[in-house]
């Protein structure tokens, strides 16, 4: 294909997107944030900035190359120790995104003749991870433990198998029944892997993720964990049995081929840690602010999906209504974001309001307030124009 019909192509698929609504935009952080994932508001804690300028002066401002060459720091080996600590497994490994972790794990583990069973609503990482791996991919519904089982049912039993899914679904903001699924995984041996992405923080007596809530021995499964939402910092866990964690350092090709996250990302994340666990009433002020949204959405007659998290989706179905009634609230001065297909499936787009610790409640009621009478707004605006 020559450049010019590259461009050709690019300049086509730009305009149909921009025509069905799916056009993106950068735009920076502005208003009052009910859009990122810095659930506990960690980013800008004062103790961890200082502890990743501590980083940078002792380290310098880049690793300089792979963590199997020159990249290797001690700190980096003090975090995973600890993070493997406050997940209950025997070691961890720190990956530079989620997305290369999730790549990494699904791609080393999983071979040709093995099969993955992944929820349909797994996220983009997953999907890709599971097609780079060539194991044979069976798509199951979403949360369906019956169609788990008999999914694997009809497996041959000659490779392995894994069960991929995330315990926070993130444009649902619904959890992963995981005690099912290890029973099911127990009962035709096979793996589970858990993605903890906006779990881990949250949930459980520690803060480690859902599989400490569910109550689960974390070392039964493998599990990857962002170390960029509510840990409010960058980077992913992946933890678990040492054997595993041995096999990716050897294996995972995002880690092996990857210059190592900045020495000071690790200090960052040491600070992170503690206090999660020093520090419950965050978690626990988040969960509260979520269940009042829901319950002032409710009695406002906005629908949210189902689900207790703090990710509340609040669908309206076509996507140039969502984007018009997020832009509304944006200029309002609520930082709410449209989310569009292909992150959704079709004809459900939805502002995924996102609950932070920070969030007090007077300012959840103006945000209910807006929001109902913007909707009205907008829905009034199609029914006439229809």
């Amino acid at each position: 294909m020559s450049a010019t019909a590259l461009e050709q192509r690019a300049r086509r698929r730009l305009g149909e997107w921009d025509a069905a609504g799916l056009s993106r935009t950068l735009r920076p952080p502005s208003g009052v944030d009910l859009s990122s994932n810095d659930y506990l508001n960690l980013s800008r804690h004062p103790w961890i900035v200082g502890r990743m300028l501590e980083g940078v002066v002792r380290e310098g401002c880049g690793s300089t190359g792979s963590r199997l060459l020159r990249g290797e720091r001690e700190c980096f080996d003090s975090v995973e120790t600890q993070f493997a600590r406050f997940k209950g497994t025997e070691r961890a490994l720190l990956f530079g995104a989620g997305y290369l972790a999730n790549i990494g794990v699904v791609t080393a583990l999983a071979e040709r003749g093995d099969v993955i069973c992944s929820d349909e609503r797994n996220h983009a990482s997953l999907i890709d991870a599971a097609r780079l791996s060539r194991a044979e991919t069976i798509v199951f519904p979403h949360n369906d433990v019956d169609a788990l089982v008999r999914a694997l049912a009809g497996t041959a039993a000659a490779g392995v198998r894994f069960v991929l899914v995330e315990s926070l679904f993130s444009m649902d903001g619904d959890f992963a029944p995981l005690r099912d699924y290890l029973s099911v995984c127990d009962s035709a041996g096979a793996i589970l892997i858990v993605d903890e992405a906006h779990a881990v923080g949250v949930y459980g007596h520690r803060g480690s993720g859902l599989i400490e809530e569910a109550g689960i021995d974390a070392s039964r499964c493998l599990s990857i964990n962002s170390g960029g939402k509510a840990l409010g910092v960058g980077g992913a866990f992946v933890a678990g049995a040492a054997w595993a964690i041995e096999y990716l350092i050897q294996r995972a090709r995002p880690f092996v081929f990857s210059t190592a996250p900045p020495p000071a990302i690790a200090d960052a994340l040491d600070a992170s840690l503690s206090l999660v666990q020093e520090e419950a009433e965050r978690r626990l002020r988040v969960r509260a602010r979520a269940e009042y949204l829901r319950e002032h959405l409710a009695a406002a007659g906005i629908m949210a999906l189902p689900g207790t998290s703090q990710i509340v989706p609040v669908v309206v179905g076509e996507n140039t209504l969502a984007t018009s009634v997020a832009a509304s609230l944006q200029a309002d001065g609520f930082d709410v974001r449209a989310i569009r297909p292909p992150s959704v499936p079709e004809g459900t787009a939805r502002l995924r309001l996102s609950v932070n610790a920070g969030l007090s409640t007077s300012t959840l009621d103006r945000v209910v307030d807006r929001l109902s009478a913007v909707l009205k707004e907008a829905r009034a605006c199609s029914g006439a124009c229809s």
